[in-house]
């Protein structure tokens, strides 16, 4: 029998491709928003969102900010917001509200600015709303004298309302989103203090603004949703909310390793990990 010349050929094995190493996240992050000053409300925190690719086995930071302390009188501005913090994702805390004062009226800078005071007293002044952060917010508006008001934060969807007589500025409206699967508003200003009527907060999440006849408090921002403190009367401003940090991750890739404390809920096919205190996420 006639043995066959030559090598038998091999087949080489079918090419497998490499598991991926990295996945999409959508994400949401919210700064703190500024205090509401003794007479103009505080801005919104910087609000960003977008989507990032994540690596297999990094860890991500998520730093939430807090919000702005109110002024502690009507001659002192609202304090600025805090930064939150995603990755390389930075929004700017909000800026705080402005004064009843000749020297601290400007409302602040910030991812939205602070609305801007006045005094009805020599040198009879209204100050400037605070500029918003380009990208993750809006202008303060301006205060008012004579009969005085003060200007309204800005917030992420709009700027805040410059004063009229005697009345503060509403807070400029926040944007909402649906990343949880709920549609929520955040990132709204704080409303403007003023002689007669405050002004609501945007987006009803903003704090309301305090007035004078009635005498009526400023109120603080609802927490947690970046949202600027209401502006006093002449008094008392109310306190910016806190930021948040969201991230939406597919189901699939999950990997249930996390610090702090965030909620993580499902929403179709996307896992959800909300975080609104600091904390990290290794993907």
């Amino acid at each position: 029998m006639r043995k066959g010349l030559g090598r038998h050929n091999r087949r080489s094995p079918p090419n497998q491709a490499s598991a991926p190493t990295t996945y999409s996240a959508t994400y949401l992050v919210v700064a703190g928003g500024g205090g509401g000053g003794g007479f103009a409300g505080g801005g919104a925190g910087g609000l960003l969102t977008s989507t990032l690719t994540l690596t297999l086995g990094t860890t991500y930071t998520a730093t939430v900010g807090a919000g702005g302390t109110g002024a502690t009188s009507g001659a002192l501005q609202g304090s600025m917001g805090s930064n939150s913090v995603f990755s390389s994702v930075t929004s700017t805390g909000g800026g705080g509200g402005g004064a009843y004062s000749a020297t601290l009226q400007n409302g602040l800078a910030g991812g939205s600015g602070g609305g801007g005071g006045a005094i009805n007293s020599p040198p009879y002044t209204a100050g400037n709303g605070g500029s918003g952060t380009v990208g993750q917010g809006n202008n303060g508006g301006a205060g008012i004298i004579g009969a005085t008001g003060g200007g309204g934060g800005g917030g992420a969807g709009a700027v805040g309302a410059t004063a009229t007589a005697g009345n503060g500025g509403q807070g400029g409206a926040g944007v909402s989103s649906s990343i949880t699967g709920a549609t929520i508003f955040y990132a709204g200003g704080g409303g403007g203090g003023g002689d007669v009527n405050g002004k609501p907060g945007g987006s009803s999440i903003g704090g309301n603004g305090g007035s004078g006849n009635p005498v009526t408090a400023a109120t603080s921002a609802v927490v947690n949703t970046g949202s600027g403190g209401g502006g006093g009367d002449a008094r008392l401003g109310g306190n910016g909310g806190s930021g948040i940090v969201i991230i939406s991750v597919p189901t699939a890739n999950y990997t249930n390793v996390t610090t702090g404390s965030p909620t993580v809920t499902t929403n179709g096919a996307n896992t959800i990990i909300q975080f609104t205190s600091s904390g990290s996420y290794t993907a």
